[in-house]
Parts: structure tokens; C-alpha cells; sequence
């Protein structure tokens, strides 16, 4: 089951809720104010890894020393 991110159009309030595959909100309500049908809006998100041979963030530099890419 996915979490899915949703926002109130009455209170503006943005919440996450676990729904089953291709919930919409109909059946849901803001958890603030009780508003039913809440939008479902794209969620954004970000990731942070340690590329080979470089330090987080590196990505084409081939040196392990930052202080030669300036990061």
C-alpha cells in the first residue's frame, strides 16, 4: 500500500495517509477540520547516497579529496 500526500481545500492542511492503490480522497477527511474530500497532490522527495570513489553530492568528480571539487 502506498502513502499517498493529500491537502484540504477548506484549511490548507497537508497530510499523508497509507490508502490502498489509486486512492483519490473522496472517502477520506482533513484530520484539522473535518473536510471531506481532500485533494491529492504530488509529493516530493529526495535521496542522499555515496557515489563510487566521492563523497556524497561528488557525482562526476573522480577525486576523494573535496577540497578539488569545491564540495
Amino acid at each position: 500500500m502506498p502513502i499517498y500526500e493529500f491537502r484540504c481545500s477548506k484549511c490548507g492542511k497537508r497530510f499523508e495517509k497509507l490508502c490502498a492503490l489509486g486512492e483519490t480522497g473522496n472517502s477520506l477527511h482533513c484530520p484539522s477540520c473535518g473536510e471531506e474530500n481532500p485533494a491529492r497532490v504530488m509529493s516530493g522527495f529526495a535521496t542522499k547516497g555515496v557515489e563510487k570513489g566521492g563523497s556524497p553530492g561528488c557525482g562526476p568528480c573522480s577525486s576523494n579529496s573535496c577540497s578539488t571539487c569545491g564540495h
